[in-house]
């Protein structure tokens, strides 16, 4: 089993805590395709058990360049760093080729160990500046949800942690676990790592109700042709409605969603089916497979072939 452990630091945040926990640390292998979750611990300083966690296993950060992947909770500090063994606990999980994965403020540990030194990192954007400004040598992201380096991971705060753990369950295990661990949760199936942290309000009121009957409304259909006109009618907008309601609600326009459900669907397709390009395109509302592959590579970064060996090899 991938072993996750969640590093403990004399400033910890107890919220992001959780939602590690809650990913990690709960049974959820029915969703994978094969058989296989998670194993979590926690980390202290002395050893001994996580006043957050009492019930997880517990272990000293000399075991955490063991793991597989090294979780970094938030830290309500960001003015003073970590002790200097929990640092180089870090330091050699990552020499050790470890995945290291930061949530919210947590960043501010990273940096302070030197692991975001040239790389791509974000943070709670309230928070960006500040770190921008103390560790120059990171290219600050303070416009995106999570930043993706392979080995080293970022997320902005708070729900943005969730989306950041949805998207390493997403790698390890491929879009239908997400996607069912995500409606457990009654959380968003997926937003991508680059869609923007915070929206400013909309220049014209909204009315109070969600978004959320129209765009399922549109789930349901991806095998069919949508356009931005029939999700605005269905709506009750105008189109230049529509798209103002899109980025408060979901942070992207009308046509950028419906193109990364039909990829999201697509992806489950590719998993859970034996169906070919062609046929799967036609499924996704796509028309054709060279369509499909276009916006596939755009949004996953590989084929839609290359996609399917990846997750269906372990089957």
């Amino acid at each position: 089993m991938h072993s996750v452990g969640i590093a403990v630091h004399e400033h910890t945040m107890p919220y992001e805590v959780a939602i590690a926990a809650e990913v990690f640390g709960v049974d959820r292998s029915d969703l994978s395709c094969d058989g296989d979750w998670y194993r979590l611990s926690t980390h202290t300083a002395e050893g001994g058990p996580s006043p957050f966690l009492p019930g997880v296993p517990a272990y000293g950060f000399g075991q955490v360049p063991g793991l597989d992947t090294v979780v970094v909770p938030a830290t309500h500090d960001i003015e003073t760093p970590p002790s200097p063994e929990y640092l180089a606990a870090l330091r050699a999980a990552h020499q050790a080729g470890r995945r290291i994965v930061s949530l919210c403020t947590g960043a501010f540990v990273l940096a302070a160990a030197g692991l975001l030194d040239g790389r791509s990192a974000t943070t709670h954007w309230m928070h960006a500046d500040a770190l921008a400004g103390r560790h120059p040598l990171v290219n600050m992201r303070a416009d995106v949800l999570y930043t993706d380096d392979g080995q080293v991971l970022t997320s902005a705060g708070k729900t943005a942690a969730l989306d950041l753990c949805l998207h390493l369950v997403r790698t390890d295990h491929g879009a239908a676990a997400a996607g069912g661990l995500a409606r457990r949760l009654v959380a968003p199936v997926h937003r991508p790592g680059g869609q923007a942290q915070y929206i400013p309000p909309p220049t014209v009121p909204c009315a109070p109700d969600s978004l959320g009957a129209a765009l399922e409304w549109a789930r349901a259909r991806l095998d069919r042709p949508l356009a931005v006109a029939d999700l605005a009618r269905r709506a009750g907008l105008s189109t230049r409605q529509l798209v103002r309601r899109m980025r408060v609600e979901t942070g992207t326009t009308p046509l950028v969603w419906l193109h990364g459900q039909r990829v999201r669907l697509s992806q489950e397709l590719l998993e859970s089916t034996d169906a070919t390009v062609e046929q799967i395109a036609a499924r996704c509302g796509m028309g054709t497979a060279t369509t499909l592959r276009r916006h596939f590579h755009r949004v996953v970064g590989v084929s839609p072939l290359a996609y399917r060996a990846t997750f269906r090899a372990s089957r």
